[in-house]
C-alpha cells in the first residue's frame, strides 16, 4: 500500500499530519490500549543513572566479515549486527534497520559505540531490493547508512508513518513508502511486507517523542512467513497472539533479546530473553533468531547475559536450543 509523503501541516507534530485513530491522537502516536506505558520522566532517568551498576563490556570483539551470495533462492539470514540483518529469499535481498556507523548516536564523537565490526562489509553487500525500517531511534534509523545504501543500491525503504519525513530531509530522492499498522506493501511477485504493531516509542530529540510511528514487520515471501519485531516490549502479549491469529504460524521470528536492564525502566519497551521466548511461542514460530544484543551497550546487563539467559530459558521450558539462536555478527543461518 503506497501512501503520500507525510508532512506536518496544521498539527504540532513535525513529522506527520493525519486523521485521529485509536493509536494517533492528532499529535502523538500511542501504543495499543491496555498495554504498559513506555514514557519515562526525567526523575525516572535520573534514578536509573544513580542506581545503574558499572557493568563493563569488552572494548571490542573480533569479527571476520562474511561475503554473502548475490542471490539466494531458499531462505538465508545473515547477521550484520544489532538489529541489522540481511534476509535473502526467493532471489530477493532485504535489510532490516541498517546501521553500519561506528556509533548509534546523532553525534559522530559521542554516544554508544559498536564493539563488533559489521558482519558484512558494506562494499560486499549484494544488490539490496528493500529495507524494512522499524522506527526512528538512532540505533535503528541511521542516516549515514541509509545515504550510503541509497547511493549504492537505491532500495525501497518501507517504514511506519512519519519516518519518511526524517529520511527525506536528509535524502530527498529516497524511495520511501510509509504506512500505518497492518498496511501491506508488495515487494515483488510472491513477496509482501506488512507493518505490524510493536510496544515501543520514538524520538530523535527531546521534543519529538512519539511523533513518528514505530512497528515491526510480517514478511510473507514465497510461502514463508518471517517476523521482524524491531524494538518491542512484551506487555500483555495480546499483540503477538493477535499476529498469530491474523497471519498464521511464523516460520522464522527475528526477536530482540538485549537492552533490557533495569527491568523497572525497560520492561514496557524492550523484551528480555524470557519475553522473547514467550513471543516465539505466542507466534507459534518454528524458529527464532535473537538480535539487538552485543553490539552497542545501551543498558545495564553484561555483554553476554542475553545469551546465558536465553539458553537458561529454553532449558526451563524444555525447548530445543536450536529452535532459538542468539546470532552474532557474521553468522548465517539457512532454513530449508
Amino acid at each position: 500500500m503506497k501512501r503520500p509523503v507525510t508532512k506536518p501541516m496544521l498539527s504540532r507534530n513535525r513529522y506527520y499530519a493525519g486523521p485521529v485513530t485509536p493509536h494517533y491522537d492528532g499529535h502523538r502516536f500511542l501504543n495499543p490500549a491496555g498495554e504498559p506505558e513506555t514514557d519515562r520522566s526525567l526523575g525516572d532517568i535520573l534514578r536509573w543513572y544513580r542506581t545503574a551498576p558499572r557493568t563493563r563490556w569488552p572494548r571490542s570483539l573480533p569479527v571476520v566479515p562474511v561475503v554473502p551470495a548475490t542471490r539466494v533462492h531458499g531462505l538465508r539470514i545473515s547477521m550484520v549486527g544489532h538489529a541489522t540483518m540481511l534476509i535473502q529469499t526467493g532471489g530477493l535481498n532485504i535489510l532490516t534497520d541498517p546501521l553500519w556507523s561506528d556509533r548509534a548516536s546523532p553525534l559522530a564523537f559521542a554516544g554508544p559505540h559498536r564493539i563488533t565490526a559489521p558482519g558484512i562489509d558494506m562494499d560486499d553487500l549484494p544488490p539490496i531490493d528493500a529495507i524494512l525500517l522499524s522506527h526512528n531511534h538512532y540505533d535503528h534509523l541511521d542516516v549515514a547508512t541509509l545515504r550510503a545504501l541509497h547511493a549504492r543500491h537505491a532500495p525501497r525503504i518501507i517504514t511506519p508513518l512519519g519516518n519518511d519525513s526524517i529520511i527525506r530531509r536528509h535524502i530527498p530522492d529516497a524511495h520511501v513508502e510509509t504506512g500505518d499498522w497492518f498496511d501491506r506493501f508488495a515487494i515483488a511477485p510472491g513477496a509482501e511486507a506488512h507493518i505490524v504493531p510493536a510496544l515501543h516509542w520514538s524520538s530523535r530529540g527531546p521534543r519529538d517523542r512519539r511523533m513518528a510511528l514505530w512497528g515491526g514487520f510480517m514478511l510473507r515471501a514465497f510461502d514463508r512467513l518471517l517476523y521482524f519485531a524491531g524494538d518491542t516490549g512484551y506487555g500483555t502479549g495480546a499483540i503477538f497472539r493477535d499476529l498469530r491469529a491474523r497471519f498464521g504460524p511464523v516460520d522464522v521470528a527475528l526477536l530482540p533479546i538485549g537492552a533490557y536492564a533495569p527491568r523497572w525502566f525497560m520492561a514496557a519497551q524492550h523484551a528480555d530473553p524470557d519475553d522473547a521466548i514467550q513471543i516465539m511461542l505466542d507466534l507459534e514460530a518454528r524458529a527464532a533468531i535473537g538480535m539487538h544484543w552485543g553490539t552497542f551497550k545501551l543498558t545495564d546487563e553484561p555483554w553476554d547475559d542475553p545469551v546465558h539467559r536465553l539458553a537458561a530459558g529454553l532449558r526451563t521450558r524444555k525447548l530445543e536450543p536450536g529452535r532459538f539462536i542468539a546470532m552474532r555478527p557474521a553468522e548465517t543461518a539457512d532454513y530449508p
